[in-house]
């Protein structure tokens, strides 16, 4: 699927941080389930998680119960080791968002060769679309890694946003060039074009301006750091009008 004139560009909320923080005390405060619910209710117009093996964050268990209760779009992001994709195979979001994190890394930080992992993402990718799962694949800003990203099957690629935002306040003309370049090769091969990673109220906005092609941005932890100060309903109102300021 690639953007059309005068669509919007979705918000996804993670809320891998809301379950820290629960996790962090034991119970079930705040409520994962919940905040889930009052996103939506206040606009946003998917929800994504990350499960890790360690469940350090979101539970196995939660991404089982969300899939009950989230009426927008529910996003699944993972390596897919076994039991990522055992997982994924039995809840059936509607989008699965393949990540290259090891276990070990604090968060995902790099995204897919798909040059040399092509025939192994082809294989997990067709697994998925078998169950009418949408594929989205982690990727760097490199046009050579979008045109290997067709060979695998994937709907859509999601661009690791990370090097454009540690660049933004220095020169973010030279820092969204790569992910300009990115996106229209995406869409030159019919790819679909999501992204995620450190965007924030301040970087959002030239971000979306910059890349027409953006269906969907995932962001969790700033936009739950903002929520502390502005609260919840607030910080997602104002990410919505970042991304699209006649919202």
């Amino acid at each position: 699927m690639v953007k059309q004139e005068g669509q919007m560009t979705r918000l996804s909320v993670n809320i891998n941080k809301v379950a820290t923080l629960r996790n962090a005390r034991g119970g079930n405060l705040p409520d994962v389930l919940k905040v889930a619910k009052d996103c939506e209710r206040f606009g946003a117009q998917g929800i994504t998680v990350h499960p890790r093996p360690d469940e350090r964050h979101i539970r196995y268990q939660d991404v089982r119960d969300l899939k009950t209760i989230v009426t927008t779009e529910f996003n699944i992001e993972g390596n897919p080791v076994p039991s990522f994709i055992d997982l994924v195979l039995e809840v059936k979001p509607d989008q699965v968002t393949i990540v290259p994190d090891s276990p070990d890394v604090l968060t995902s930080n790099a995204g897919w060769d798909c040059i040399g992992n092509g025939a192994a993402l082809k294989e997990i990718i067709q697994r998925f679309h078998e169950h009418g799962i949408r594929c989205s694949v982690f990727l760097d800003p490199d046009e050579n890694q979008v045109e290997a990203a067709v060979d695998t099957g994937v709907d859509r690629i999601e661009l690791y946003t990370e090097a454009y935002a540690s660049s933004y306040r220095a020169d973010k003309e030279q820092a969204i060039q790569p992910y300009v370049k990115a996106t229209k090769k995406a869409m030159e091969v019919g790819l679909g074009v999501n992204a995620g990673h450190d965007l924030n109220l301040r970087n959002l906005s030239y971000f979306a301006q910059n890349i027409p092609g953006l269906l969907e941005v995932s962001i969790g932890h700033a936009l739950i750091a903002d929520a502390l100060y502005l609260g919840l309903d607030n910080t997602i109102k104002a990410y919505l009008n970042e991304l699209n300021p006649t919202y």
